[in-house]
């Protein structure tokens, strides 16, 4: 046996010397690599200028009893129902996960939703378009969030902005 030990013992150090050798080897390899880049950059603006032009116009509109919240992920806003399957569950998060509201209103004490508010510019006549928002229309009616859609304008009205959404709002509550 302890012949078997004195012949291995030189393998053995070999080995332990390779084993050395490649950990010093990937710690100077690590040490070259340069960190990696990811592919983003900052946006210049959070807002279109029409977002932005009628964000000024909704903030007078609702005055200091909302607080606004813009670009706003649709499963932020409402949540799928208990009681599904894992994957009728799944497949429905899917669905809200990547979509956005533009503007989400909301009583500034505690943040409850009160609404939400879509832009509509001439995209919105495009099928595809049309598709995603009937599902959002349909989705947040479901959730008992009201929606309020407004068309791209050179200007807009602040009183006509009330009345749309207060009118409409004490008819629903």
């Amino acid at each position: 046996m302890t012949s078997l030990i004195s012949a291995l013992l030189p393998f053995m150090g070999i080995l332990v010397l390779l084993a050395i050798v490649g950990v010093a080897f990937n710690i100077l390899i690590a040490g070259r690599k340069t960190p990696r880049e990811f592919p983003y950059e900052r946006e210049d603006r959070l807002f279109t200028p029409a977002e932005l032009s009628f964000l000024k116009v909704l903030e007078q509109a609702v005055g200091e009893n909302y607080r606004i919240f813009g670009k706003v992920r649709l499963a932020d806003v409402i949540r799928v129902k208990r009681g599904l399957s894992n994957s009728a569950r799944q497949t429905a998060f899917n669905q809200i996960q990547s979509k956005h509201l533009d503007y989400v209103i909301c009583d500034p004490n505690d943040l409850s939703i009160q609404f939400a508010v879509e832009l509509d510019d001439r995209s919105h006549t495009k099928p595809k378009r049309q598709k995603r928002d009937d599902f959002v229309n349909k989705a947040l009616a479901a959730a008992g969030v009201p929606l309020f859609r407004f068309p791209v304008k050179q200007s807009y009205s602040i009183q006509d902005i009330q009345n749309q959404l207060f009118d409409m709002q004490e008819e629903t509550n």
